[in-house]
């Protein structure tokens, strides 16, 4: 911890001989443009690998960059950032090598844990015939790294949340990424919203109920 309270020191200082209003400028509040979903990785800084400080970026980040529709903690934040912040651009963010994405490839028992990453064995009952082609276990699971990204910007599409957002002037866009921690490039999978069109007699609610006594 003392080399934390260090750190932290010289980091004010770095910034203030910089802009001695850095934080006064801080404080006053944020207006980012991005909300960034990502995983729980420590690798996978979504500051530092979009090139972005504070107050640029609202961020989201759990085991293998899941939106789990019965995750109250992921439904505030989207809440928050779409419709207080006013976010122009959510970022679903996966990356090769993850190991939440392995873990749930693996068939092998983890504890608690084993409910979250249910979710990504989902995303493989979806996909299987795709990923069952693919030989090569590194390559089949970084395609199921990018399978998953697009799955949950899919998840994003079905809240209520972005639905009540896209009837609005100027509604967020949504992207999945999947970073390269090899190279440290990102890459733009280019979800797009063609792409959910086949699924809106299901998932799409234009309307909301009124409970009847």
């Amino acid at each position: 911890m003392e080399k934390i309270f260090e750190n932290n020191k010289k980091w004010v200082a770095e910034k203030l001989a910089q802009d001695s209003d850095y934080f006064a400028k801080l404080a006053k509040g944020q207006e980012p443009r991005y909300l960034f979903i990502g995983c729980s990785d420590s690798r996978v800084p979504a500051g530092e690998i979009t090139g972005h400080g504070p107050g640029e970026m609202f961020v989201h980040r759990n085991i293998a960059n899941l939106v789990v529709h019965s995750d109250v903690n992921l439904l505030s934040v989207l809440q928050y950032a779409v419709e207080v912040l006013k976010v122009k651009d959510i970022i679903v963010c996966g990356h090769y090598g993850c190991g939440g994405v392995a873990a749930a490839a693996s068939n092998k028992q983890f504890g608690l844990i084993d409910n979250w990453l249910r979710n990504i064995k989902d995303v493989m009952r979806l996909h299987t015939q795709e990923l069952t082609s693919i030989d090569d276990e590194e390559q089949r699971l970084r395609r199921l790294v990018e399978l998953n990204v697009m799955e949950q910007v899919h998840n994003l599409a079905k809240t209520s949340i972005i639905q009540n957002a896209m009837h609005s002037d100027n509604p967020p866009k949504l992207h999945g990424l999947v970073y390269d921690i090899r190279e440290g490039l990102l890459r733009d999978l280019q979800v797009n919203e063609e792409q959910f069109e086949q699924f809106e007699h299901i998932y799409n609610v234009t309307d909301k109920a009124t409970a009847k006594a």
